[in-house]
């Protein structure tokens, strides 16, 4: 495992200091590098580094760029993710209430939990509610929720059910989806086409042609909203075509929702999952909080299962049991009461909805600067794309040279496909960041 830490070229030549923090921002252990100007870069192994980690420059002066794993957390404006104040305030009132005695929760989680983020996902006047049609429990993050939803998959699979194809991801993807499925069982993964890097948007021709010639009875992943890592998304009129082939191939749409209302807005978000519902089709989704509740460190995620028939309803609660108590026995419940809490409180909600348009407003902020300062500096190409783009990811649309450039030589750091965390662009790095971005663009 091998992790680099580096400082931007207008950092100060003193003395750094660099300390690894957990989720609740306290800094464990000693720093672990020290860095100079003179002295840019420190590469590091043997550390077994486990999400949510924190980096947190506690002296000198910075910026700090770290490269390792992916960046998959919101970061505010001072560099730090945080914990919104309602979220540390509700943690507070839960741990001194004597009522909620810790222990371990039912396997299926807590069922306010489910009751609330289902209601969220489909909306309350879901048609599925009403009849009884849905099923949900809670899992470890939305990578547990996609392991849970592809192990009940596989028991479907065996018992001779209707869904028995391959699973076809989005190219490009998380890495660790296809080991995801794999490691329960579903070895036929495959891929469909979906973005496009001349035109940097999606390719939608590509997608609906590659899911009509999907054999019938495939599982199709989906990216209900801000899709990782282009945050580039279908259009409504896309999505309608999208579920047209869905029910025509007999195919079975699994969603992606790790950060409903992140995007464009809780509603329309939800929008892909609530229309493939209302046209009948039986649908899976993976839902998780990390990015709206701040809650990186807990864990919190549900997976979410529409079914045609409610007849259906206690023997997939049942398998969803067992698999969990052979998976991760029973999920953790502190982040699930907060969730939990602040969905099912009116003024709660309202508060919590609020913060999350904060940061969506800020990411978009950030994407119309970059946008601006490229062309201010006159940056060939256009660069519209990034505000077309939703949500917490976003694809340059640099070349694998331009984006080995920006690390080598500037240390800024980007997949290699030239998506980023756009969260990770503030007010003391942006200027950094797009004349690096110019400086590769005109040097290759």
């Amino acid at each position: 495992m091998r992790r680099q830490i580096c400082l931007s070229g207008d950092a100060s030549d003193d003395m750094h200091m660099v300390a690894v923090c957990d989720g609740d921002g306290k800094v464990k252990g000693v720093p672990i590098a020290t860095l100079r100007h003179s002295m840019p870069m420190v590469s590091f192994q043997g550390f077994e580094l486990i999400p949510p980690v924190t980096f947190k420059l506690t002296s000198g002066q910075g910026p700090v760029f770290i490269a390792g794993q992916h960046v998959t957390k919101y970061i505010a404006e001072d560099g730090q993710t945080t914990v919104p104040p309602l979220i540390l305030k509700i943690k507070q009132h839960i741990r001194s209430d004597p009522t909620l005695i810790p222990g371990y929760s039912y396997a299926l989680g807590l069922s306010e939990l489910t009751k609330r983020v289902v209601e969220l996902a489909l909306g309350k006047d879901s048609t599925a509610i009403v009849e009884n049609r849905v099923v949900g429990t809670q899992a470890v993050g939305c990578m547990g929720a996609v392991r849970l939803g592809a192990e009940l998959l596989r028991r479907w699979c065996n018992n001779s059910t209707s869904w028995c194809g391959p699973v076809l991801l989005p190219s490009p993807c998380d890495d660790s989806l296809a080991g995801t499925f794999e490691a329960a069982g579903l070895g036929d993964v495959c891929y469909y086409r979906y973005w496009d890097a001349k035109s940097l948007g999606v390719r939608v021709e590509s997608v609906l042609k590659d899911l009509e010639e999907a054999p019938e009875q495939s599982v199709v992943v989906l990216s209900a909203s801000g899709h990782y890592p282009t945050g580039a998304d279908l259009s409504v009129d896309d999505w309608k075509l999208v579920a047209e082939v869905m029910m025509k191939r007999r195919l079975f749409p699994f969603f992606l929702m790790s950060g409903q209302g992140f995007s464009k807005s809780f509603e329309k978000d939800a929008w892909p999952v609530r229309h493939c519902v209302s046209i009948g089709l039986e649908v899976m989704c993976a839902q998780s909080f990390g990015h709206t509740f701040g809650l990186y460190g807990e864990q919190v995620g549900h997976l979410l299962c529409v079914l045609k028939h409610n007849s259906f309803l206690l023997a997939v609660q049942s398998q969803l049991e067992k698999l969990v108590q052979t998976l991760w026995s029973s999920p953790p419940t502190g982040g699930a009461r907060v969730v939990a809490t602040v969905l099912s409180n009116p003024a709660h909600l309202i508060e919590w909805q609020e913060g999350v348009r904060g940061h969506v407003e800020r990411c978009m902020l950030v994407r119309e600067q970059l946008r601006e300062k490229l062309r201010l500096l006159g940056c060939p190409g256009q660069w519209d794309h990034l505000t077309k783009q939703t949500g917490l990811y976003c694809c340059i649309g640099l070349s694998g040279q331009q984006v080995e450039f920006l690390g080598k030589g500037r240390h800024v750091y980007l997949l290699p496909n030239g998506c980023l965390n756009i969260s990770a662009i503030n007010g003391r790095n942006i200027d950094y960041v797009a004349e690096s971005i110019h400086l590769a663009v005109t040097s290759l």
